[in-house]
């Protein structure tokens, strides 16, 4: 992470800091916290989009996320499809 840093103090069950630690690359336990924050920070504020999207439109339905996810599906296999036909 290039932006500037600041140091702070948290309070966490020792368990999960002690699986963090072992878990982290060699840049540190910090480098580890700090990605699981960043990626907590990015899923709340998706949640956010979603709360103020499904106001505005009303609720996705599960057919629409089914329909989606089969449309992801094939987009992929065609995409395997052509990259293992270009090799």
């Amino acid at each position: 992470m290039s932006e500037p840093t600041s140091k702070y103090s948290t309070t966490m069950p020792r368990d999960i800091a002690e699986a963090a630690k072992a878990l982290s690359d060699p840049s540190g336990l910090s480098a580890y916290v700090a990605t699981a924050v960043a990626r907590q920070v990015e899923c709340d504020n998706l949640n956010k989009l979603i709360t103020v999207a499904e106001a505005e439109h009303g609720p996705v339905t599960d057919e629409e996320i089914q329909s989606l996810r089969d449309q992801l599906n094939q987009a992929r296999r065609e995409q395997t499809e052509h990259g293992a036909s270009a090799a």
